[in-house]
């Protein structure tokens, strides 16, 4: 698993079977950690680059559970822009692994013209 690209994952705590990111992530080539929200600085800290960051929002969050993940979102975004790390909002599965496709395949192309 180390020599994969990693994935860090982050969800609220309450996991569900059925919206686990981590099969469609390894179908990608990539290892996933998922990790809840009030622990995403410090496993952030021991990953050195991940390929990307999800933020897995609950689909039925209430507002003020909306506004802590936007706002993690804001925040990560400003710490990994000079790494181009793509941080990702989502409230579902397969929204987020559109956007994980799509983000990942243009950071291997732009990487392949350099």
């Amino acid at each position: 698993m180390n020599g994969m690209q990693k994935v860090l994952v982050v969800d609220n705590g309450d996991r569900a079977p059925d919206c686990a990111l981590s099969a469609e992530l390894a179908g990608m080539g990539y290892a996933s950690v998922t990790a809840p929200f009030e622990a995403a600085d410090d496993v952030l800290a021991l990953i050195p680059s991940p390929a990307a960051v999800v933020l897995q929002m609950p689909q039925h969050a209430d507002w003020p559970e909306r506004r802590r993940f936007l706002e993690l979102a804001t925040r990560l975004r400003k710490t990994l822009a000079k790494s181009h790390t793509p941080v990702i909002v989502t409230g579902g599965i397969s929204g987020a692994v559109t956007m994980l496709q799509n983000e990942l395949s243009t950071r291997a192309v732009a990487a392949a013209d350099l």
